[in-house]
């Protein structure tokens, strides 16, 4: 028997993952929202009336999906946009998705995300993830909702409430820490020892010269609590773009060797950050790398094979991805093991 507010998702999911407008998005998961409310037998006596569309958050082309799935057929919606947004890639870097174990870059609606922390870890769970690291973005960031102290507390104690149903799925807590112009951290250094993992990334001054912005990097990969340098170059490559920021490079993956700070593969289609010639010189660094997809929606956790093929392209196996580790291997390797 199909799920009709299943078959709703899974669309939403897929418009998501081709990163189709979000109103297109929207529909369908009010829609979802409005079965998982309604009886299954009033479903059923709409669809045979003709009056789904009768019901507030259904439309047109949502109830014609409804329809179909109670029908027990795949709804030729779902067919037509079940492979919009997929990139072959390669046979090695998709051996190398497979081995990963997780997500250390995730978004909810808390910050600039579009979903619940709750829908997206489910949607890892379905993707095959052990785990999900949540790093919405800190309070300096305020175009993005950015978590002032209290609130990632309260969020914290959400997690801890969400785990308890999810086992043995698990969302580490996490945050994407703004690095501020001194090189400090956005965030209270107590609330940032209480975290899996922290992700550190520039966001503010991104053409800064180079012979300030490197000090100001290395300083955050120097600090005790970092653990991922995130979209180092913080270029953009479609629409207008954005250039990538300017610093010196091999200082920065020498820190990061260092520091064992691992550089982040961030696989969103608009960055693929950092470029190719970079991600070759933290490898020659000795760098571990985390392949992170930088999430925002559901559908958009399935953009890992785009950082795969980046890794395979220069030469980077599982062996320095940290999320091919188990959760418990990457909170030991964070040094917060004994604190969770």
């Amino acid at each position: 028997m199909r799920e009709p507010a299943g078959d709703l998702r899974r669309i939403a999911f897929c418009l998501e993952r081709a990163l189709e407008p979000s109103y297109r998005v929207k529909a369908f998961r009010t829609a979802a929202a409005v079965v998982d409310r309604t009886p299954r037998e009033e479903l059923e006596q709409r669809a045979l009336a003709g009056t789904l569309a009768d019901l507030t958050g259904i439309g047109k082309v949502t109830a014609t999906v409804v329809t179909e799935s109670l029908a027990g057929e795949e709804p030729v919606y779902l067919r037509r946009v079940e492979s919009l947004g997929l990139t072959p890639v390669a046979q090695a870097a998709d051996d190398l998705r497979q081995l990963l174990r997780g997500d250390c870059h995730v978004h909810s609606d808390w910050s600039d995300g579009g979903s619940p922390i709750e829908e997206m870890a489910l949607a890892a769970r379905d993707l095959g993830h052990e785990y999900m690291v949540l790093t919405d973005h800190s309070p300096r960031l305020t175009v993005a909702r950015g978590l002032s102290p209290e609130r990632l507390r309260e969020q914290l104690d959400v997690v801890a409430k969400i785990n308890d149903r999810l086992s043995p799925f698990r969302i580490l807590t996490g945050i994407e820490c703004d690095i501020n112009l001194d090189g400090s951290l956005d965030q209270e250094p107590e609330l940032l020892e209480r975290l899996d993992l922290v992700v550190a990334s520039v966001h503010s001054k991104l053409r800064m010269p180079s012979e300030e912005m490197t000090p100001r990097m290395i300083a955050a990969i120097g600090n005790p609590h970092t653990d991922v340098l995130g979209h180092c170059t913080g270029r953009l490559v479609t629409g207008k773009g954005r250039p990538e920021s300017e610093f010196d490079a091999e200082l920065v993956f020498a820190a990061c060797a260092q520091f064992d700070v691992a550089v982040e593969i961030n696989s969103r289609p608009e960055r693929l950050d950092p470029p190719k010639r970079l991600l070759r010189l933290a490898y020659e660094a000795g760098c571990r790398v985390s392949i992170d997809t930088d999430a925002h929606a559901p559908g958009q956790l399935s953009w890992q094979p785009l950082g795969c093929e980046r890794a395979v392209l220069t030469g980077i196996g599982a062996d320095r991805v940290v999320n091919a580790w188990s959760a418990d291997e990457l909170l030991s390797w964070t040094g917060r093991a004994a604190a969770g």
